[in-house]
């Protein structure tokens, strides 16, 4: 099942070329791309605007992105978080509610979260029936996991494996696949995890070329440098 069915990238609104985002040739040269999977996966090295337009899009698809209270810069950039204001996206149905989720992001959701139930101890049944922060991190972030994507919706995930043991990531990634194939939600997710990826029947786009472009999983660098690597350590590990 999807619903948001592709994004265009509106390369004539933008305000600079010469600030981040904008001033990245991906944004400048990729025109659309399209999500035909229920699970779609942003991979590229940092900075090369994956988890950007994973932002972009969830603000376009009107879905909420907790912020932290205090984001003090040294050096303000005024576009940073402007891209949504140049693309376009269509939905297949219509548009349908759902989550972005981010590792910091979540500690301060499981923070309010505790407050609240406070004076509603109901409202712990929808994560998974008992406190987030009581449990370890990569426990009641599976709570969570397991409680919210059930329920219909299109789901933003920025680097989720970020607090994850490699058990509790093959945990999400069979997870990810049982709710996928129910049927009744969407995913798109920014990662650098191999096994994330591995994921059967879902869509890999790269940024690390000059346009948002698909990539087989076998054919990613991180398949590659995992697969060196657990043969032959030593011929990365110096010495």
């Amino acid at each position: 099942m999807t619903y948001l069915k592709q994004v265009n990238i509106l390369s004539k609104k933008f305000p600079v070329l010469d600030f981040y985002p904008f001033n990245l040739k991906i944004f400048q040269n990729t025109d659309t791309t399209t999500f035909n999977n229920a699970i779609t996966f942003f991979i590229g090295e940092n900075g090369t605007g994956k988890s950007t337009l994973l932002k972009a899009l969830a603000y376009k698809c009107g879905i909420h992105i907790w912020q932290s209270e205090f984001n003090l810069r040294c050096e303000q950039n005024p576009y940073e978080e402007d891209l949504y204001k140049a693309i376009s996206i269509q939905w297949k149905n219509g548009p349908v509610p759902g989550s972005f989720f981010g590792s910091q992001i979540f500690s301060h959701f499981a923070r309010n979260l505790e407050e609240w139930s406070v004076n509603d101890p109901e409202m712990l049944k929808y994560f998974g029936g008992k406190s987030l922060i009581t449990q370890s991190h990569g426990q009641s972030l599976m709570s969570y996991f397991q409680s919210r994507y059930s329920i219909k919706g299109l789901y933003f995930l920025d680097e989720p494996e970020t607090a994850l043991s490699p058990t509790s990531l093959i945990e999400l990634l069979n997870l990810l696949i049982k709710i996928s194939r129910q049927g009744h939600a969407q995913f798109i997710i920014a990662t650098h995890s191999p096994l994330l990826m591995a994921c059967p029947d879902a869509r890999i786009y790269s940024f690390d070329n000059h346009v948002v472009e698909p990539i087989q999983y076998e054919d990613t660098d991180y398949y590659k440098i995992y697969k060196k690597f657990m043969y032959n350590p030593g011929e990365f590990i110096k010495t």
